[in-house]
């Protein structure tokens, strides 16, 4: 398992937008370029957040986007899952048996990966990694 660039940059994105005051609205070339995102790529991802209420977006002057609701009740797991899908460490863990006829020996370990891994993004919220220590 490997976050993308996409996932990567979808991350960076929404962080800067929590780091703005409540309800300052931000132009998508100031949040690419804050990023250090390619403005084009950005935009499709914000389509997407505004479609699943994790941006929100106004058109016209003074229009750009803002957090659809506060960052502490965003997951880092809502924004990976946004742009990359489930998170799965193996495709088995889509509900459907692997391409050998049936769950392998090895079938219970991905799922507990997989368990463990959605645990720790749904215990980190934008506004944390926001707030947090530049690393």
């Amino acid at each position: 398992m490997e976050l993308t660039r996409k996932g990567e940059y979808a991350i960076r994105g929404i962080i800067y937008l929590a780091q703005q005051p409540p309800g300052r609205v931000s132009l998508i070339s100031e949040i690419a370029a804050a990023a250090e995102v390619p403005q084009t790529f950005l935009a499709k991802i914000f389509q997407s957040f505004a479609k699943l209420g994790l941006v929100s977006s106004s058109r016209g002057t003074g229009g750009g986007f803002v957090l659809g609701r506060p960052a502490s009740a965003i997951t880092l797991r809502e924004v990976v899952e946004a742009v990359e899908g489930p998170i799965l460490p193996n495709r088995c863990l889509l509900g459907s048996a692997c391409d050998r006829g049936g769950p392998c020996r090895v079938h219970a370990v991905w799922k507990q990966v997989q368990t463990e891994v959605v645990h720790i993004l749904d215990g980190v919220t934008i506004d944390s990694l926001a707030r947090g220590p530049q690393q």
